[in-house]
This record gives structure tokens, sequence and C-alpha cells, in this order.
């Protein structure tokens, strides 16, 4: 499992940005191989391996332009383990108090 955070960002659009971050979790969610959590500064991403991960940030990414912008920024994190098998929420749940 490969688990990424993902922030897209249209820089031309002002400041209301929830018609565009709309759109992006329109493709996520049309995508049955991923799980993901929004937050309130990113998206975190589970996929079974890294050429989904980047086909689902290639397609959330040109769904910002689908939604109007002319310029926009992608900023991804990934981590890709491979010893062991890591879910969405794993990390959370070993620090929690």
């Amino acid at each position: 499992m490969v688990l990424a955070q993902l922030s897209i960002s249209p820089l031309d659009v002002g400041i209301s940005l929830h018609k565009y971050v709309k759109e992006v979790l329109k493709t996520l969610k049309q995508n049955d191989n991923i799980k993901f959590q929004v937050n309130d500064m990113s998206t975190i991403i589970e996929a079974p391996d890294i050429d989904t991960l980047f086909d689902v940030v290639k397609e959330s990414h040109e769904a910002m332009f689908k939604a109007g912008a002319r310029r926009v920024i992608t900023e991804l994190k990934i981590d890709d383990r491979r010893d062991k098998k890591v879910h969405l929420g794993d990390k959370r749940k070993e620090v929690e108090v």
C-alpha cells in the first residue's frame, strides 16, 4: 500500500476554493481502488500501488483545470512502504493519547 498527502491549489480563482476542491473530491470518489480522507489542509490517499496513486493525482490535477483554473500548484508527499502493509489511519492510531 502507498499512502500520500495531496494538496492541489488553483492560483487564479480568488479566495473561495470549495468549488474546485469539490471537483477533485468527485474525481477521487470515482476511483474504487483508493481510500481517502479530507482534512482542512490536504487529502490523505491510500492506494494499492504507486501507479494507481500517480493516475489519481494526475486526474485530480486535471480536475482543477476542468473546473476553470488556469494555473494550479500540486503538492504530493508519498510514503511507499514495502516491508509491511500500511493503511489509512494506522499512523494516527499509533500516536493517539
